[in-house]
């Protein structure tokens, strides 16, 4: 897995020997589990996730750009009434943006001041250094784009990113195998010692100093190991509805995650809520590329990630994922998923623009990067079963220069589906 972009871009999935430090969990009992997990080495991740899809249907966007949330009732099999995924994200984003929509209003949006406790400053600028080094290692061209952003920013950017590399390599990472839910809860646990401001080590010490100077809620890094813990339990996913739940727990949380760092241009005129949701599309987008780009991949590992009801319309099923065989019935169907996936895209895109002038850079870069992706499953012919794709160094290196073009376009002070009301 990796993570949807840091507002969102996934961290690059070859990933070996990246985390100097172990991470060890500190355990009480003597279970198997609870002592030997370490992660002293990100290997490839599989599922990019980091580095978000609404009801079910590719159509989920209506007027005013926003996330229109088609059934927010739902009722399962019982008979009884239930929320409906789109609902539950919704819900967890209007409480996110209300967080900053506050600060905005008061004026108290401004980066808070390093504490200093005397030994203490070397070893968090080291802590920072090091989580640079990570994401310059394996977010080559997203590690680019932070050095025009402000140094707090940039430093708090890539506490976010090792966090969630470190989260994802739970489930994906080279002791997978003895990952249980406990691990996760012990996890977690740790998760709340570091927003408490009790780092268990070194790397968990910048994101501690992160949440402690930028108004980062916990939720959507809890979340994220709801993510985990769905991975460990679930193979499947009967509908988009389930898929969209996955998808905001494993990647558009980050965007949710990243805001409060990435900032939101004084200038702008955008509701808080509408840029929160342009983050979780970007989120969903990078995801349900993975996931599109990474079928056969998944395949081998007896996973699937894609809406069973819309395979069986499609007259597919799970045999013809695992034949791996390209068919009219394929490409008619990826068409259908590529056509999802754009649509978020072109929703992300709407609020990359109200961000701060020196976070735009970097989310626009992620965005055409991962949008290209698409492009290449396309041109690949569908094959997305024995074909990887993936976006040349070449044209990496030219969108660029159109990332920071489209970075200098600030926002506008006209009405919009994203002014203010």
């Amino acid at each position: 897995m990796s993570v949807a972009s840091l507002w969102v871009v996934s961290p690059n999935s070859e990933v070996s020997n990246c985390l100097g430090n172990r991470l060890l969990y500190a355990s009480r009992s003597s279970s198997r589990d609870q002592n030997l997990v370490c992660v002293a080495r990100l290997k490839k991740s599989k599922k990019q996730r980091w580095n978000s899809c609404l009801g079910g249907s590719a159509s989920g966007l209506e007027n005013g750009g926003k996330f229109t949330v088609l059934s927010s009732i739902v009722a399962n099999p019982a008979g009884e009434m239930a929320v409906s995924s789109e609902q539950k994200v919704y819900d967890v984003v209007l409480k996110q943006a209300a967080l900053v929509k506050q600060l905005r209003s008061s004026g108290d949006l401004e980066v808070k001041p390093d504490i200093v406790i005397p030994g203490t400053l070397s070893l968090l600028s080291e802590a920072y250094d090091r989580c640079g080094e990570v994401c310059a290692e394996y977010a080559k061209t997203f590690y680019l784009g932070t050095l025009l952003m402000t140094p707090e920013r940039r430093r708090a950017i890539w506490a976010i990113y090792v966090w969630c590399r470190r989260t994802d390599e739970l489930v994906d990472g080279p002791n997978a195998l003895h990952i249980t839910p406990k691990a996760l809860d012990r996890w977690e646990s740790r998760l709340e010692d570091l927003f408490q401001r009790r780092p268990f080590d070194m790397l968990d010490a910048a994101l501690s100093d992160t949440v402690a100077k930028f108004p980062v809620d916990i939720q959507p890094f809890k979340d994220m190991i709801e993510g985990m813990r769905m991975d460990l339990r679930k193979s499947r996913y009967n509908n988009f509805d389930e898929l969209y739940l996955y998808c905001y727990y494993v990647a558009g949380t980050v965007g949710l995650m990243s805001v409060p760092v990435m900032g939101i241009a004084p200038e702008s005129q955008a509701t808080t809520e509408s840029v929160y949701n342009a983050a979780l599309a970007l989120g969903i987008a990078n995801q349900l590329t993975n996931i599109l780009r990474d079928v056969g991949e998944d395949a081998r590992r007896g996973r699937i990630y894609l809406p069973q009801d819309e395979l069986a319309q499609a007259g597919l099923s799970d045999d013809d994922i695992f034949a791996g065989k390209v068919t009219d019935k394929w490409r008619k169907f990826m068409k259908n998923q590529i056509k999802r996936a754009r649509m978020f895209f072109d929703e992300a895109e709407k609020g990359v623009t109200e961000l701060s002038s020196a976070s735009r850079w970097p989310v626009w870069a992620s965005l055409l990067l991962y949008r290209q992706i698409l492009d290449e499953i396309e041109a690949n012919d569908y094959n997305n079963f024995t074909k990887r794709a993936y976006v040349s160094k070449p044209k990496k290196i030219l969108a660029l220069p159109i990332a920071y073009t489209k970075s200098l376009v600030r926002p506008s002070r006209t009405s919009s589906h994203l002014a203010k009301t």
